[in-house]
């Protein structure tokens, strides 16, 4: 069975995750505390207005860098600036919600994220 591929995009508001999702020309949006339970509400929505099951969607995540650094809160803001060029100052920032970056400076981000994402994926573990 195809996946279908829809774009839930997550932003800060109010100290929850707001989500928002395009289908066939609707806009559906809904809150959650967490990523878990976003997800879950828009499964169920889907199911519900659109007809479509769990199985059959592939969601693609899309953040605003508040809500990114939240979800991966694990990430040092300054380091993946500093690997990114940027200042650290301007990136915490951007990740507390006080400034928002342009495109430009979410793309720097995004390719660093990517980059180091990939540094770590081919990082193993010796077992002595």
């Amino acid at each position: 069975m195809k996946k279908i591929k829809i774009e839930l995009i997550i932003e800060k508001s109010e100290g929850i995750l707001w989500g928002r999702v395009s289908y066939k020309d609707n806009l559906i949006t809904e809150t959650a505390s967490n990523l878990t339970d976003l997800q879950n509400k828009f499964f169920t929505l889907l199911d519900d207005f659109e007809g479509l099951k769990r199985e059959q969607v592939e969601m693609e995540y899309f953040y605003d860098v508040y809500s990114l650094f939240q979800q991966f809160d694990f990430l040092n803001i300054s380091k993946v600036a500093i690997h990114a060029n940027m200042n650290p100052s301007l990136l915490r920032q951007y990740a507390s919600g006080v400034k928002n970056p342009s495109a430009e400076q979410a793309s720097k981000i995004e390719a660093t994220l990517h980059s180091l994402a990939e540094e770590l994926r081919q990082a193993q573990v010796l077992v002595s």
